[in-house]
């Protein structure tokens, strides 16, 4: 058995309604949104970052 299936399952949010949004609101969410695409991106080249750094340890 795998350690990761002793963890629950992540529900992914339910989908927010745009429609009753305001067209500031939706703006406001966009910046949201992008702010968090950067930091998962940021955090993909951390990792990265190391494993090629592992990588480069472990082939010499």
């Amino acid at each position: 058995m795998d350690i990761d299936d002793l963890e629950p399952q992540k529900q992914k949010p339910a989908p927010k309604n745009l429609e009753v949004m305001s067209i500031a609101a939706l703006k406001e969410y966009i910046g949201e949104l992008e702010a968090e695409i950067t930091r998962v991106r940021e955090a993909i080249a951390g990792k990265e970052k190391a494993r090629n750094g592992a990588d480069r340890f472990f082939k010499t």
